[in-house]
């Protein structure tokens, strides 16, 4: 039996001791090379590995140059204030895009207003319907402010507001006046006739000279008896004279006070078309101040301001037709002016 297999387990430990000895040095030398492992530099452009921004200095350069006062200031070529800066011309010609337009010195861009109304006026004549634009909403184009001399981005500045007026149409009320037979004193009775409105003048109690009539019904206290007539007049029916009686009456209708009618006494029922009046009113709209969708309703012979309620009233609607409207306007000086308007126009017919 050889040494070996006799001292087995003697053997066996020392090699044990041996390789744990191997292991420990190995472990030992690991450690004091880490040091050199960690404070190694990569190999490479060392612009790779920097982790600072490019150009983060001229951040608070930029911050700083905010507080500096800059501004803007202008020459003169000789009396003219010119930029001294350079940019990139506003207006140019649409048939030459390389040619800017001076608006001081050059051509009027709109014809009839001269390009130093716009600047005036801050307002941009680049477009090509800038005349008939609405800068400050108040229903007038920039062309009507300029002709009224008006300032075209104050809406509580603009031109007559009459210029705006359209008649629409009217409403009226188709009435007939009969008078009696004359009574003692020159009294008389009387009916009168508005549609399902009916008055009337019993032979009672007639009207004397002086008298006011009726006493109920929508023409209460309407009338003033003046007096009567008698003319000689041709009958057209028999192709000769005849005596007739006139009598004469006052309205006493607020807007219609002191117009006189003088109507024949006891008139064919059948005549009753050709004695009718009307009371008429003209029903308006104005396109300004945002108002055009509001009716106006104006009697005739009546004052009335505009807009509506307006607490002056320099406007008088003097006549309405079914084809057309008369308004007086009385301006500040005095003077009278009067203005005829279509039935479906806005504004006044030229004269």
């Amino acid at each position: 039996m050889s040494w070996i297999s006799e001292n087995y387990e003697k053997a066996a430990l020392g090699a044990a001791v041996l390789a744990a000895a191997g292991l420990a040095y190995s472990g030992w030398n690991k450690l004091n090379s880490v040091d050199t492992d960690f404070g190694s530099v990569p190999e490479g452009p060392p612009a790779k590995s920097d982790p600072g921004v490019k150009s983060a200095d001229t951040v608070a350069k930029t911050k700083s140059s905010f507080q500096l006062k800059r501004e803007c200031s202008k020459g003169k070529d000789e009396e003219r204030a010119v930029d001294l800066f350079t940019g990139v011309a506003l207006f140019v010609n649409k048939n030459d895009l390389k040619t800017p337009v001076d608006l001081i010195e050059g051509k009027d861009v709109h014809s009839g207003i001269p390009n130093s109304w716009w600047i005036q006026y801050r307002i941009d004549p680049g477009f090509g319907d800038s005349p008939l634009r609405d800068e400050d909403e108040d229903g007038f184009s920039n062309e009507d402010e300029y002709a009224a001399k008006t300032d075209p981005s104050d809406k509580k500045d603009f031109p007559s507001l009459i210029n705006k007026l359209t008649y629409v149409g009217e409403e009226s009320v188709q009435w007939v006046l009969r008078p009696g037979f004359e009574s003692a004193g020159g009294s008389f009775t009387f009916t009168y006739g508005a549609g399902k409105e009916q008055n009337r003048v019993s032979a009672a109690n007639p009207v004397p000279p002086g008298g006011v009539f009726f006493e109920q019904g929508a023409a209460m206290g309407r009338f003033k008896l003046l007096g009567s007539e008698k003319r000689r007049v041709m009958n057209q029916s028999i192709q000769a004279e005849e005596d007739v009686t006139f009598v004469r009456i006052e309205d006493q209708k607020p807007n219609k006070k002191g117009i006189v009618y003088e109507i024949p006494a006891s008139f064919r029922v059948a005549d009753q078309r050709k004695h009718a009046r009307f009371d008429r009113t003209a029903v308006l709209t104005l396109a300004a101040l945002g108002l055009a969708d509001h009716e106006i309703k104006v009697e005739e012979n009546t004052s009335f301001s505009l807009p509506i309620g307006d607490g002056k009233k320099p406007y008088k609607m003097k006549e309405v037709t079914p084809n057309r409207i008369v308004i007086e306007f009385t301006g500040e000086d005095g003077k009278v002016q009067t203005f005829e308007i279509i039935k479906g126009a806005t504004g006044p017919a030229a004269p």
